[in-house]
């Protein structure tokens, strides 16, 4: 199985925690270069010199932009390209998900932003990097998005809403970019072992008036492998997706949570 990256360019969105960073290091094993995206210059700066130790013999970069502000990753993403020669092969789109409520009861600026911070930032970096993908002749985008796509989640009104979009955005670049040996697939993390889940059990607990361990085990209960995923795991599906082997494999949806999706 072709597995091998060498050569390849990667830019990670949300890499340095969680499924992002878990990627950039599949990535890498994989002998990918890493081109590092999040918020927090510090920890950006903090990554780039921990792969530039582990992998000597290729390049790290970062770009540093907040989602909440297109613009501002428009901008910090031109400046790079302009001194990033070479094309990008690979884009991983990851952020964080808006913040949990009813669909009904959130306010309209509410949506706008996590309009913004998923699906016009994913468009503005597919359509900056497309380029050179075409150029490469060799593009795998994928989304790291939420098994809601397929169930709607309960209380995650914002979430359901948006990601539903960026999976049939997805799809209809699929079917625009597999001409070009470009695919783009969606990865569907179910529970996983982040800050972001935390986060879930620690309002889980106070709400529910119980221990956060029994919060964790009320969601594993729904999860036919009675357990949370592990970062890595997810990151797999992802560059297993970014590989040569998955060239065939185009405009899907991958769920990643150990059987607790109620649908095929």
């Amino acid at each position: 199985m072709d597995l091998n990256l060498e050569g390849k360019s990667a830019f990670v969105c949300g890499s340095t925690q969680g499924i992002g960073y878990a990627a950039a290091v599949e990535l890498a094993e994989l002998g990918a270069s890493i081109t590092f995206c999040a918020r927090n210059e510090a920890k950006l700066k903090d990554v780039v010199a921990e792969f530039s130790s582990r992998y000597s013999n290729r390049s790290f970069n970062y770009v540093a932009a907040d989602f909440g502000f297109p613009d501002q990753l428009e901008k910090a993403l031109k400046e790079h390209l302009a001194q990033h020669a070479s094309p990008y092969h690979i884009l991983i789109n990851n952020t964080g998900g808006p913040a949990g409520g009813p669909a009904h009861s959130a306010g309209i600026d509410e949506y706008r932003q996590a309009f913004n911070a998923h699906l016009i930032c994913n468009q503005i970096l597919v359509q900056h990097l497309l380029p050179g993908m075409k150029s490469a002749g060799y593009g795998r985008v994928v989304n790291v998005i939420s098994t809601s796509v397929k169930q709607p989640l309960n209380n995650l009104g914002v979430s359901n809403t948006v990601r539903g979009a960026v999976a049939n955005w997805s799809k209809t670049l699929a079917n625009e970019l597999g001409q070009f040996n470009i695919t783009v697939n969606n990865v569907l993390p179910g529970a996983t072992e982040t800050a972001r889940l935390s986060s879930i059990l620690e309002n889980k607990s106070a709400k529910l008036g119980v221990s956060i361990d029994e919060a964790a085990a009320q969601m594993t209960a729904a999860v036919p492998m009675k357990r949370f995923a592990k970062p890595e795991e997810v990151a797999a599906a992802i560059a297993f997706l970014c590989s040569p082997a998955a060239g065939y494999i185009n405009g899907i949806n991958v769920p990643v949570d150990g059987g607790r999706t109620g649908s095929l």
